[in-house]
């Protein structure tokens, strides 16, 4: 029988959320987080609604993360050699193309904040409503440029050297764990190309019954099912790590990073709900076995299926809540120069419960510092919607775009900072309530984690916003260890304890009372309409796919607002005339 150390058999976790790639190793008998690297990955705006990142630089800031991760385990006398799997978890959506022969990424990470494919779904959604309804029914997802489905569809049609590979038999593509794990299993020497089931149900390719690439979908996006990684559970070993001190470890868990925090916060049961707050805010709840599709804006998905012959479990989601990217432009879009501080180092040689304290100065201090503000019956309350991209989930309207309600000759910086907390906790809210109806009962409580959820005068505000208590664990790094549990418990593995006790907690109760919270929810909502439309795109006058009757419309309709000017002011003129004499 193998020995371990004193912390018994470990378990590591790939994590590559947004913004930053992280190599974190637990204890897999006590659940405790022994230490961690994190390497921040930059991001790429190259034009007015793309976001990319690098695909190399993911990969090395991960390969980086792992050695350095081990270094510090030698550092606190705890043996690499225990680790005995590995699990990953990543955002989802994002999609990257590579050459399997020479191992190139063959375009930058189109990353799930990317809008480029806007084109793509307009064109796509002219089909009868109908058909629009059979695709999302089958896949469980809008047609949004959100998913994986059009951002590949677009990079098909604009991306040359994709083009080419694929005509060549060489291209491969998957979201960013596909590329993780492909690589580290080898890469163009024999890499394995899988993803899991959470991933693939983000992708709007995936048959959520069959769960399965559909053909039929496939077809839609035209999208060759040969270039798709195959669909594996999320607990099970994929392959071994080829190279490096960690060779012949099995990589043997893989999620969403959503789905991931799912596990990691105990959500297990049917109506169990917990909510990350990072870059975006992502709202899940288990729905068990049952596969209910939305009818309030959320979207269906998979929540984690443990093994190849184990029951599927499904998941609502409300996504895209706007966090702590309204964050940065407090930040650097108005100036702020205080540093939004997460880890005190990203070292993280200290144990967890000597961790350096996270975000007690700086940008979240002022945001949450004063609930007192301003009176919210106060006449000129500020409200802001911070639709920076379009409006995710309840909503779903693309041509959205953020918008300060309410302002008055008294509105001070202050009273932006504090509209942008009550805006979470309003998005929030929103969510909330589409959940309760789609599930027929309402949450009672909400698991909370993510960078956001340290800052407890935030997570005080989204419980006096939402009216129900928000709980957040201790272990705040819920995505990496439900990425542990999954590689830990996987067959061949077996390392995990089947009954994990739910992590402490701290518990924020709502201090509000019920009308306070629907009058200052009625004015966001207010707001929420006069977010809309502003980003509709006027095709020019002499577009060449435009005909010339549309042209001849248009004048038509853009000469009215003139004329109808001229008759009234003629009109006023002869009334003020008749008046004098």
């Amino acid at each position: 029988m193998r020995q371990f150390g004193r912390f018994g058999p470990l378990v590591a976790a790939v994590e590559q959320p947004t913004h930053a790639a992280r190599f974190t190793v637990f204890a897999a008998n006590t659940s405790e987080m022994l230490t961690y690297h994190q390497i921040p990955v930059n991001t790429l705006y190259p034009k007015d609604g793309w976001v990319e990142q690098n695909p190399m630089e993911i990969l090395n800031c991960v390969l980086e993360c792992i050695e350095i991760t081990l270094d510090n385990l030698h550092k606190l006398d705890i043996n690499p050699e225990d680790i005995v799997s590995i699990g990953v978890t990543n955002q989802r959506e994002t999609v990257i193309a590579w050459d399997v022969t020479s191992g190139v990424p063959l375009n930058n990470a189109m990353v799930w904040m990317d809008t480029r494919a806007s084109s793509v779904v307009e064109r796509l959604s002219k089909i009868e409503p109908k058909t629009k309804e059979a695709i999302e029914s089958c896949c469980g997802l809008p047609m949004s440029a959100y998913f994986t489905a059009p951002k590949l569809n677009w990079l098909l049609h604009n991306n040359e050297s994709i083009k080419v590979a694929i005509a060549n038999g060489t291209c491969k593509v998957g979201t960013v764990d596909s590329w993780l794990i492909w690589n580290l299993t080898g890469g163009s020497r024999g890499g394995i190309h899988v993803t899991d089931i959470t991933n693939a149900s983000r992708t709007m390719l995936m048959n959520l019954v069959s769960q399965e690439w559909d053909q039929h979908l496939c077809d839609f996006f035209e999208i060759p099912i040969s270039i798709l990684p195959k669909i594996k559970s999320c607990s099970e070993i994929y392959g071994y790590v080829f190279t490096g001190f960690l060779t012949g470890i099995p990589i043997s868990g893989c999620l969403g990073d959503q789905q991931a925090a799912l596990i990691g916060q105990m959500c297990l049961e049917f109506g169990q709900a917990k909510c990350t707050f990072g870059a975006g805010a992502f709202l899940l709840c288990n729905t068990g076995t049952s596969l209910i599709r939305s009818k309030n804006g959320l979207l269906t998905t998979v929540a984690y299926k443990f093994g190849p012959n184990a029951p599927t479990n499904f998941a609502l989601e409300g996504s895209g809540i706007i966090a702590g990217i309204a964050l940065d432009w407090l930040k650097n879009g108005l100036g702020m120069t205080d540093n939004l501080q997460g880890y005190s180092n990203g070292n993280g040689i200290e144990r967890f419960d000597a961790r350096a304290e996270t975000i007690k100065t700086g940008l979240l201090k002022k945001l949450t510092s004063d609930m007192q503000v301003q009176d919210p019956d106060e006449e000129g309350s500020v409200y802001f919607v911070p639709a920076f991209s379009g409006l995710y989930a309840p909503y779903w309207h693309n041509d959205a775009r953020g918008v300060i309600c309410g302002m008055s000759p008294n509105t001070r910086f202050s009273n932006v900072i504090s509209s942008t907390s009550k805006a979470l906790g309003f998005q929030t809210r929103a969510i909330l309530e589409s959940l309760n109806k789609d599930c027929g009962r309402n949450i009672d409580c909400l698991l909370v984690d993510g960078l956001l959820a340290s800052n407890s005068p935030l997570m005080q505000i989204q419980a006096d916003m939402c009216g129900i208590p928000m709980v957040r664990p201790v272990m705040s790094e819920s995505s990496a260890l439900g990425a542990a549990m999954a590689a830990g418990s996987a067959s061949g593995v077996d390392v995990w304890p089947r009954a994990s006790l739910p992590p402490p907690s701290d518990t924020f109760n709502p201090t509000t009372n019920e009308d306070e919270r629907d009058v200052m929810y009625n004015r966001w909502k207010a707001a929420v309409d006069r977010s809309l439309g502003w980003a509709t795109e006027k095709i020019p006058l002499y577009d060449k796919n435009v005909n010339e009757s549309d042209i001849k419309e248009r004048k038509l309709y853009a000469s009215i607002p003139s004329g109808l000017f001229l008759i009234s002011s003629y009109l006023l003129l002869l009334l003020a005339d008749k008046w004098k004499t």
